[in-house]
């Protein structure tokens, strides 16, 4: 049985998340207590009770999904010993989470990476006046249009029709003022604390860049698809240099399921706490099929489905 991994990113997080599986399986509590001792505070209690504010901090946010997406992973090899990872891919963080999947770094590396990340991230955060928007309907040519005119950046093209800008607070409210007129149905503020994937966070990715130098990386078991380039990555320095370029960079994930489709891959599991990669995956291309485990009910319907 052939799969892709998908591992979710950040906005996917739910207060609850990994605690029924925590409870069912001795594999996640101790993985969880992994994380808890590496962080020097219970992340777990964050996750399993909250309050959402704290599990959204940026810091708390990423090691938690990173810890939820490969603690899931751990108990789907036990119970599907046939199951063949072919590729792995992940929506911004997500893509640490499948590094590690594949390999590319074991889990208590990727975990301070995630950690670290998140941190500088959320100082960005707090040193900048930032927004995001996603915009529903409008080309992608008029949508890069009205980002030039309000000087912002194109974080991420999730599906077709599904594009978001990140950038300044002023930036982003012209850009929601304007988008009408550039045909775009809808324009949505995101609720997040700064600009992701925009040039506000480049405090955060040079120390990232400097925290992946100091941290061992190898090539990977199978193709990561990378986000910045939408094409897998093998060495150790491309490793670095797309993890690195895409803290200012686009998401590019509907290149990158195109370039995994295009491949010949036809089923793809999604590991995290909610189904938003399945729904993206729907509107790229509805001929392969999404597996979205979140939980020990969703985990043992797939389960059933793949044995």
């Amino acid at each position: 049985m052939n799969a892709v991994l998908l591992f979710a990113g950040q906005g996917a997080q739910k207060v609850g998340m990994g605690k029924d599986l925590a409870e069912a399986y001795p594999a996640v509590c101790a993985l969880f207590d992994q994380a808890d001792a590496a962080l020097g505070h219970t992340l777990t209690n964050v996750m399993f009770e909250g309050p959402m504010e704290e599990l959204t901090r940026t810091s708390h946010c990423q090691p938690a999904l990173y810890a939820h997406g490969l603690a899931i992973l751990q108990v789907l090899k036990e119970k599907v010993p046939a199951l063949n990872i072919t590729a792995t891919a992940g929506l911004s963080l997500g893509e640490f989470t499948a590094h590690a999947a594949a390999g590319t770094f074991d889990f208590a590396t990727g975990l301070n990476l995630v950690f670290q990340r998140g941190s500088f991230m959320e100082e960005a955060c707090q040193n900048t006046q930032g927004a995001m928007l996603a915009l529903l309907g409008g080309e992608e040519s008029a949508i890069r249009e009205l980002a030039a005119e309000c000087d912002v950046d194109v974080a991420n093209l999730n599906a077709p029709g599904q594009i978001v800008l990140s950038g300044s607070t002023e930036g982003i409210t012209a850009a929601a003022t304007q988008s009408k007129d550039k045909g775009i149905k809808r324009a949505i503020p995101l609720p997040v604390a700064g600009a992701y994937h925009s040039r506000l966070m480049k405090s955060a990715q040079d120390k990232l860049a400097l925290a992946l130098a100091a941290e061992p990386i190898q090539s990977p078991r199978v193709p990561v698809i990378c986000n910045f380039e939408a094409r897998p990555v093998s060495t150790p320095e491309e490793i670095r240099a797309t993890l690195t370029s895409q803290v200012t960079g686009s998401v590019r994930w509907v290149e990158s399921m195109q370039h995994l489709i295009a491949a010949g891959h036809t089923l793809f599991i999604e590991l995290g706490p909610d189904a938003t990669l399945a729904g993206l995956m729907g509107k790229i291309d509805k001929s392969v099929k999404v597996i979205s485990i979140k939980d020990v009910a969703s985990l043992d319907a797939a389960v059933a489905q793949l044995q």
